[in-house]
């Protein structure tokens, strides 16, 4: 066990990321393994989810996902399942924007004489 107060704190923090970390793999494994298993268009996207939620938090590295990614697409294509993403993607880019507030001209001072 460390005596010095950082190092000690060290220790807490290391201990924190490596459970974080644990569940973020565990997670990204079983979304994996149940795709794998049967392939449909929701463990599909599950997938695809935790593999981005995974580079996030810098556990995989962004080309290894896109290789993943790549994996998924490719399994879900040869066994029929389509990808809701696009959609979900079209759907939430969908809204259309407010229109901008308009503001009243600023008034000019009068002139001094």
């Amino acid at each position: 066990m460390p005596i010095i107060k950082s190092a000690k704190k060290r220790v807490r923090v290391a201990h924190k990321a490596a459970v974080r970390n644990s569940k973020t793999k565990r997670s990204l494994k079983a979304a994996l393994k149940l795709f794998a298993k049967s392939p449909s268009a929701d463990s599909h996207n599950a997938a695809q989810s935790n593999v981005d939620k995974a580079v996030k938090k810098g556990l995989v590295h962004k080309n290894k996902a896109a290789r993943m990614k790549k994996k998924l697409a490719a399994q879900a294509k040869a066994s029929g399942a389509k990808s809701s993403a696009k959609k979900a993607a079209a759907k939430k880019a969908a809204p259309a924007k407010k229109p901008a507030a308009k503001k009243a001209p600023a008034k000019k001072p009068a002139a001094k004489k």
